[in-house]
């Protein structure tokens, strides 16, 4: 009885019943008594708090999540093991976060639910506990796992005890991540060595103004650095969505955060060894697009957004962005072709004119290797001018983070298949799913330009002292000299007849094209050479 706070005794030793009752009838009124004070959390009082800030309780975003009635609880009875410090009469069934299993569109999700009403959500030796024993059990099931998260970090009192449940938090994370899909749900604070296993995990989910993430808080930045920052400019959502790239979703309220998390998961598989879940197709596989072939400019220097050409060819128009904050001149997300997920990965020439730079290239990389991860097709729609130039990103790494994307995409064995829409310049051509890094199928548009630069700088450079010989005609000679190297070394033909490229088509029918290689590259096989791991350039 050691476990069980004098709150619990007395509960089970004031339980007054008829002498006639059956005993076992006592045992279930007692068992049910305890079951109530559990789904209490932190009491009355701490609850109102979490709902003056705006939040709903643990329980509460289990329930969202979940489909209706299905969610099953363990570790109720569960309670710390701490007597220092005051802990020894603070005690609450459960303790700081609510653990269990459930159905989202009738498909098994384990989750825990970190509870703030108890102590601050703090991390506590039998929290951790209880993490690590969902995750174990959905990795044992193949199943995804949610942790939703609102906790004020380490439980203080508890010292290294605390310390090592998230160790063993972090070694879980790591051995299940490809293995199972991981999403984190950011809705309170996450601090300290809280925010490293949301980190591990695939995804980031985050809602505006309760969801928190930093190593150290404004009291520690000012005490070290001298800066103030308020905790929302630090380490709040829009921070995260669109300069650190550390959350990929952000939502305005928690209930719609959790739709986002439902909605994610109907694109992935319950875990490696399965194929993404298919959805029934109302679109027709056959169906053609003619105004694809007016959506690229003639002018090579004008933009457009390649979402327009994404949600042309996918079912139904419906394109789920990722980062879509984040390094915004390369798009990728998850949609649906012909009711199967397919990865997509876009240059975007409406910013920065679709170049590569060091955000995007590790954007692009971290989203194919998880689509790799869980069998998703990739689909590349290529539109790029090269990378990105300048002083700051050659001293940022550029080699070494553009270096990540190349690793990704032929490390991959999923099917691939790529379309070259416009531009496909230098180094950037090949790292964008090329045939030379093992895409199975590569188009192209007659508008594609696949070559080590553009045109004009590869004329000025080629023919610079022709041109500067033709003194007040250099213009003219200039122009009917970028016009011949178009026709001779431009043209997706010249790739075309090389083998580079498996075909050019009519931009009208790239979702049929598109559906059709993916429909043939259905039970590929791939491998890798055998090793341990491979070192990617991080």
């Amino acid at each position: 009885m050691g476990l069980i706070s004098p709150q619990i005794l007395t509960l089970e030793t004031n339980v007054t019943t008829p002498s006639e009752k059956p005993l076992m009838d006592q045992k279930l009124e007692t068992l049910g008594q305890m079951r109530q004070q559990s789904q209490q959390g932190g009491g009355a009082a701490r609850i109102q708090q979490q709902r003056l800030r705006g939040k709903l309780t643990a329980r509460e975003r289990l329930a969202r999540l979940m489909d209706p009635g299905s969610f099953q609880e363990l570790d109720a009875f569960v309670t710390h093991r701490t007597s220092d410090f005051g802990l020894a009469g603070r005690k609450f069934l459960g303790d700081a976060v609510v653990t269990g299993w459930g159905r989202v569109d009738g498909r098994q999700v384990f989750a825990y639910s970190q509870d703030f009403t108890v102590l601050g959500g703090s991390l506590s030796e039998v929290v951790g506990q209880k993490i690590c024993k969902v995750m174990d059990l959905a990795g044992k099931t193949g199943c995804p796992l949610v942790g939703i998260n609102d906790s004020g970090g380490a439980r203080i009192q508890e010292g290294a005890l605390s310390l090592a449940a998230y160790g063993d938090i972090f070694l879980r994370n790591t051995l299940y991540s490809g293995v199972v899909p991981q999403i984190s749900v950011i809705l309170g604070p996450s601090a300290g060595g809280a925010v490293y296993s949301p980190a591990i995990t695939d995804f980031i989910f985050m809602a505006q103004g309760t969801g928190q993430m930093y190593i150290t808080g404004p009291d520690v930045v000012k005490a070290v650095t001298g800066a103030e920052v308020s905790h929302e400019d630090l380490g709040g959502a829009a921070a995260h969505a669109t300069r650190s790239g550390v959350a990929h979703f952000v939502y305005a309220s928690e209930d719609d955060c959790l739709a986002g998390v439902r909605h994610m998961l109907g694109f992935l598989p319950a875990n490696n060894l399965e194929d993404p879940p298919l959805a029934p197709a109302s679109d027709p596989d056959s169906r053609a697009d003619p105004e694809l072939r007016h959506i690229v400019p003639h002018a090579p220097n004008r933009p457009y957004d390649m979402r327009h050409i994404i949600r042309r060819i996918v079912d139904g128009g419906e394109f789920l962005e990722v980062h879509q904050s984040f390094a915004p001149n390369v798009v990728v997300g998850l949609a649906r072709l012909a009711g199967r997920p397919v990865g997509l990965v876009g240059n975007q020439p409406d910013h920065l004119a679709g170049v590569l730079d060091i955000d995007a290239s590790v954007k692009a990389a971290r989203f194919v290797r998880f689509c790799d991860c869980f069998n998703i097709p990739l689909v590349t729609l290529v539109d790029v001018p090269g990378f990105m130039p300048g002083v700051d990103q050659e001293y940022g790494g550029i080699i070494r983070h553009g270096a990540k994307l190349i690793y990704a995409y032929a490390e991959a064995t999923v099917p691939k298949v790529a379309v070259i829409t416009r531009k496909a310049y230098g180094g950037a051509y090949i790292v964008m799913s090329s045939k030379h890094l093992r895409a199975d199928i590569n188009l192209a548009w007659p508008s594609a330009e696949i070559a080590v630069m553009g045109p004009e700088g590869a004329v000025n450079i080629i023919y610079r002292e022709e041109i500067s010989k033709a003194g007040a005609d250099a213009d003219a000679v200039r122009r009917r000299l970028i016009q011949e190297y178009q026709e001779k070394f431009t043209s997706p033909y010249i790739a075309a007849s090389r083998g580079f490229l498996d075909d050019v088509i009519d931009p009208a029918e790239t979702r049929p094209r598109l559906i059709q290689a993916l429909a043939m590259l259905q039970d590929k096989r791939d491998s890798l050479p055998a090793k341990k791991h491979g070192n990617i350039p991080l």
